[in-house]
């Protein structure tokens, strides 16, 4: 069951009635069935993975407590074990024992480890991580262990949040399913306003450039030149649409019945380094890479070599966090070399933009700054995308084949040569949709987008949801599919 479906919106009206009916004292208990239902309309069955996590993450919190010394750390450690375990049976096995079987090939031998046929638990690295850092937050001090068995395995489970984060705290979130959340129309429509905007995005936008997208990093061999450009570029609006468009639907469900999730998402694009990127992209696990693991190595507070290797060692297990391929490994490196040159460079461009005169028009000069950066961050793409390393090299190298003259076919409206999968009418609207999406983007950097329709009149501000809603049923991709993240 997913956000983008009548399913669930049939599943989320009501579950949301009955939170407010019912008594507060109950409601801790709606929601975790819910959560346990929402969950198991993907592959029932794994619901036990939860279980088994859950169970442990839960007698580990209340063990770290009540231990001194060398047992505070081992329960600790029993439950990173437990958690990371799951992650590399069910994630990372095959792609270990696929390499390790080449390796051992290599030097003669035959008895290989076997291949193990198994559908990878939808959102586990999420939930994982999520677990991992309330047991990590209790051996620090920072989180009391949550008594009730209940209250905890809703911290895991709550569904807006269940599958795709945001990855949330114990400390924003445990406390939050003690508190009573009267209805409160404001509120709501706060919320209802955005999940509206996030399923815009993934429906109409995400969704769509996905044609293109797919049709041509799914078969590259009938592509070349601008075709990759295009559908590069596609898929770095793609899937900002579709994450941060599932962050904002997760985050507005949960506003409208009163809880407040961190926020995930803050335009990425208008980035003026890829440094900023990262502080705006996925915010939530950027900041659990940099709290459990980059300051506990060290951080920039070490030695220049060791600082590099820090930095690569974050990127790199954030490559491998999104999915068990050398591609996300690659795109994790890249991405680690983009901040090492950056840092290394600084000096040299700052005087190149003094020398040339662009700190005189700092206007230009950002914009010069976020054009580059997303250039950067769009060619990383490429290697998350690709289905393979070589499929990845195959569209680098081809990238600028053959461009001019698909210009030539593109500016005399002969856009079905180009094999894109949308022609016409359909790649027009995607063209327009993001340029919609940027618009949005720049007047909410100056006023916020809610307190602005919110300040309209009743028939003005009812007018705009009609309005929206027209844009939703009409310009809505006819296909839907699951959300990217979903498979990490």
């Amino acid at each position: 069951m997913v956000f983008n479906s009548l399913h669930f919106a049939a599943f989320f009206i009501v579950v949301t009635s009955l939170y407010f009916a019912i008594p507060h004292k109950f409601r801790w208990l709606l929601l975790l069935i819910s959560s346990c239902y929402f969950y198991m309309t993907f592959v029932p069955v794994y619901i036990l993975i939860l279980a088994f996590t859950i169970v442990v993450d839960y007698w580990a919190g209340i063990f770290i407590e009540g231990s001194e010394g060398g047992r505070r750390k081992a329960f600790l450690v029993l439950s990173i074990v437990a958690n990371v375990g799951v992650l590399a049976i069910f994630k990372y096995y095959n792609f270990l024992n696929d390499n390790l079987s080449l390796v051992l090939k290599g030097i003669g031998y035959r008895s290989l480890p076997p291949h193990l046929y198994i559908l990878l638990p939808i959102g586990l690295s999420f939930h994982t991580f999520q677990a991992m850092s309330y047991t990590i937050e209790v051996y620090r001090g920072k989180q009391k262990p949550e008594r009730h068995f209940g209250i905890y395995a809703l911290y895991v489970m709550f569904y807006p949040q269940l599958v795709a984060g945001p990855i949330e705290r114990p400390q924003n979130l445990l406390h939050q399913f003690y508190e009573k959340h009267q209805f409160d129309y404001s509120r709501v429509t706060d919320g209802l306003r955005l999940m509206a905007w996030g399923l815009f995005k993934k429906i109409v936008i995400a969704d769509r450039l996905a044609v293109v997208v797919d049709n041509v990093y799914n078969d590259p061999n009938r592509h070349h030149g601008l075709s990759f450009i295009i559908a590069t570029l596609f898929f770095s609006f793609q899937i900002y649409c579709d994450f941060s468009g599932y962050s904002d639907m997760a985050i507005g469900m949960a506003r409208v019945m009163g809880f407040k999730l961190m926020k995930n998402f803050d335009q990425p694009y208008h980035s003026r380094s890829v440094g900023e990127f990262w502080t705006r992209w996925h915010i939530s696990l950027s900041a659990w890479f940099k709290d459990y693991l980059y300051i506990p190595l060290g951080g920039n507070r070490v030695s220049i070599p060791r600082w590099y290797f820090n930095i690569f060692v974050v990127f790199l297990v954030s490559g491998l966090w999104h999915g068990a391929n050398w591609t996300f490994i690659l795109w994790g490196g890249l991405h680690a070399c983009y901040l090492l040159i950056a840092s290394a460079t600084k000096k040299v461009r700052n005087k190149a933009a003094k020398a040339s005169g662009l700190c005189n028009y700092p206007s230009l000069n950002n914009a010069l700054q976020v054009m580059f950066t997303f250039a950067a961050v769009s060619f990383a793409w490429i290697f998350f995308r690709a289905p393979t390393i070589h499929i990845a090299f195959h569209i680098v190298k081809s990238m600028f084949a053959d461009t001019p003259q698909d210009i030539y076919a593109l500016t005399h409206h002969l856009q079905s040569k180009l094999n894109l999968g949308l022609i016409g009418q359909e790649l027009t609207i995607a063209i327009l949709s993001i340029l919609l999406l940027e618009a949005v983007h720049l007047i909410a950097g100056k006023r916020s987008i809610n307190q602005l329709i919110k300040s309209q009149p009743a028939l003005v501000r009812w007018l705009i949801y009609y309005g929206f809603l027209f844009v939703l049923v009409v310009f809505s991709e006819p296909i839907s599919k699951q959300f990217i993240y979903f498979q990490f």
